[in-house]
């Protein structure tokens, strides 16, 4: 049985490269860790690390026993944070990926009402541009995360083990500077009266919008500014300055902070679908918390 004590602090000379280093590193003095390092060597019974004028460098058995014991430390800390939340939720740590919209409009009612619970949870929020908010809980980077997918699109299938599960559907709408032609009347707006038109083209080489570029493109809608960037901010700007029209989602256009038109379209089959990515039975109880809360409360806070 290794002590996890002497076992982060081989992994600690591994990552620096110096007992010296390491010991400022872990709060201890160099002669006190080398004494801890030379019982793991008496418990490993191999020689675990070479001194040398610049430093110390692990052995073939060092470099084994770090390896190991780097996942050793990370299951014991997994495990720390889990035993408090099984306590109540008294502790531990939840992180959460978000993009932006959902981060700046939908998220923060939320882990506010996680706070008011669960006050000596930890929070940490991390932006990922969908689809990078899969990727990331795949990773165990974060422990749940809001992402967002298109349609017309073809959306890839989820990694295993992890579940994507919508929250809201919202449709995609025609933004126009006010006063635009378009804009009249109160029915929907035929998709191939945009043909011709000048459009803000949103990010066309972002993943997730591709199929509603490809769909706009056939209706013969006509690029006239390409904005590269994947936050919808600078597009509504654009389109509020009369540089073209815009299609996108009708929180955000609802949200503009400059203003703008909007008319539905037709057919209705341009959406955006928010879901929330987590590890279905595997997920903390705090992550499970916070999954019950954006449940019951995204509906009504996404309402437009």
């Amino acid at each position: 049985m290794y002590d996890p004590t002497r076992l982060a602090a081989l992994v600690a000379v591994a990552e620096t490269g110096s007992i010296t280093r390491a010991a400022a590193h872990l709060g201890y003095t160099a002669p006190a860790l080398s004494q801890q390092l030379a019982k793991l060597e008496r418990e490993a019974g191999a020689t675990l690390l070479v001194r040398h004028h610049r430093g110390a460098r692990l052995t073939a058995a060092g470099e084994l026993l770090a390896g190991r014991a780097r996942r050793v430390l990370d299951e014991l800390d997994q495990a720390r944070h889990e035993l408090a939340q099984l306590a109540g939720l008294s502790g531990g740590r939840l992180r959460v990926g978000t993009f932006t919209t959902a981060g700046v409009h939908l998220l923060p009612p939320v882990l506010s009402a996680f706070r008011r619970a669960h006050p000596d949870v930890e929070l940490a929020v991390t932006e990922y541009e969908p689809p990078g908010g899969i990727a990331a809980v795949t990773a165990g980077e974060v422990d749940l995360a809001l992402t967002h997918t298109y349609e017309p699109a073809v959306a890839d299938p989820p990694p295993p083990g992890v579940t994507v599960e919508p929250l809201l559907v919202e449709e995609l709408v025609l933004a126009t500077a006010v006063g635009h032609r378009l804009s009249e009347g109160s029915g929907r707006l035929a998709v191939a009266e945009l043909a011709g038109r000048p459009l803000i083209s949103s990010a066309p080489a972002h993943p997730p919008r591709r199929g509603v570029e490809s769909a706009l493109a056939e209706a013969g809608a006509t690029p006239a500014v390409v904005c590269e960037s994947p936050g919808y901010a600078l597009v509504c700007a654009l389109v509020s300055a009369g540089l073209g029209v815009a299609v996108v989602p009708e929180m955000v256009a609802s949200l503009s902070s400059t203003p703008l038109a909007v008319r539905r379209l037709e057919p209705a089959d341009f959406r955006r679908t928010i879901s929330v990515v987590h590890r279905g039975d595997r997920a903390t109880a705090a992550a499970a918390t916070l999954l019950a809360l954006l449940r019951s409360g995204f509906g009504r806070a996404a309402a437009p």
